[in-house]
């Protein structure tokens, strides 16, 4: 039997054993998009291997299969994929301050690993390890544009082997298509979802930002790479206010006695440092880039909240920059309107 066969075998004897009301020949087709002979197949596996299989009718006269939960089925290897997955929604929902729910899923992590053998638990770990430093957060509301579930894949699976990747990308401005080999860091989701990759022939040594969704197509080369000593993903992220790259400046932000109760519940930025004013109005102080997009969040405040520093973040607000439209390739300008 092919791995792809066995693996599905297991999850359908999972699927019979956690279903109370069992499954349909049709559940199986759906579940695991096949055909009505494939599916008679598989549910005939299932019932050679476990006689203890319920085999009954329901109220519509279409027969079902279910696997008493008080019998133990073969227990499925639990992957680092799995586990990385868990721990990316548990940092996503502390991200939007779902704080019951994270501590829900991060309770039923600590059940899994403790399941674990330790021969297990050595074997995913460093797999774990990796996938968490490359799976970074830096999320942004709205709109998002739609990636490719392979390209996703191949480049999680280099990052996971430490193997450099070939990668074929569209530029959004002129239309054409290049390729370049990459050393693959990591991810940064957000308003765009980017690539984190060193390019050894132009920029070794120095990660950069690669749009996933202008990324046609991923070849895994047989050849690795040594990751760049102490880069860390979250120190990278942490360089910006969101997730586009440059210098970082000394941000004061003065939010007044009205917005500020409402701004101490904020996590602008993980180095801010907050000051209680004696007029009741309160200074955040951090230290990023990405001026364009605190721009973006600082109109929602509207009036309550003034730009102390850097200058350049005066300008944007008040419409006197040049406002570059990240994520178009080149920069692009246009000037803004005067607000």
């Amino acid at each position: 039997m092919r791995y792809g066969n066995a693996d599905r075998m297991i999850e359908l004897c999972h699927e019979l054993q956690s279903t109370r009301i069992g499954w349909t020949l049709e559940d199986i087709q759906e579940r695991f998009k096949v055909g009505k002979r494939t599916a008679q197949r598989m549910k005939n596996a299932v019932l050679r291997v476990y006689h203890q299989t319920e085999e009954y009718y329901d109220d519509e006269r279409r027969k079902r299969w279910r696997i008493p939960q008080n019998f133990t089925t073969p227990v499925g290897e639990i992957t680092a994929d799995e586990l990385a997955d868990l721990e990316f929604a548990i940092r996503s929902l502390r991200k939007h301050n779902d704080r019951r729910r994270a501590k829900s899923i991060e309770s039923l992590v600590t059940k899994v690993k403790a399941q674990l053998t330790q021969k297990a638990a050595r074997r995913i770990e460093p797999d774990l390890e990796a996938l968490l430093e490359a799976d970074g957060l830096a999320m942004r509301p709205g709109p998002r544009p739609i990636i490719r579930d392979d390209i996703a894949e191949a480049l999680r699976r280099a990052i996971k082997e430490g193997n450099e990747v070939y990668v074929v990308h569209r530029n959004r401005e002129r239309g054409g298509t290049s390729g370049r080999v990459l050393h693959p860091y990591g991810f940064l989701f957000g308003k765009r979802n980017y690539l984190v990759a060193a390019s050894p022939e132009r920029h070794p040594g120095e990660p950069r930002l690669y749009g996933l969704p202008e990324i046609e197509k991923v070849t895994i080369r047989n050849k690795s790479f040594v990751r760049m000593a102490g880069f860390s993903l979250k120190t990278f992220s942490e360089r910006s206010f969101g997730v586009w790259q440059e210098k970082p400046s000394e941000v004061i932000w003065k939010f007044s006695p009205k917005s500020a109760p409402m701004a101490r519940e904020y996590m602008f930025h993980p180095s801010q440092e907050l000051e209680q004013q004696k007029d009741g109005s309160l200074i955040v102080r951090f230290r990023a880039g990405g001026l364009l997009e605190m721009s973006w969040h600082l109109h929602t405040w509207g009036d309550e909240v003034e730009v102390l520093s850097p200058p350049e973040l005066k300008d944007l607000m008040t419409g006197r920059a040049k406002l570059p439209l990240y994520g178009l390739g080149k920069s692009v300008q246009k000037r803004t309107r005067k607000s």
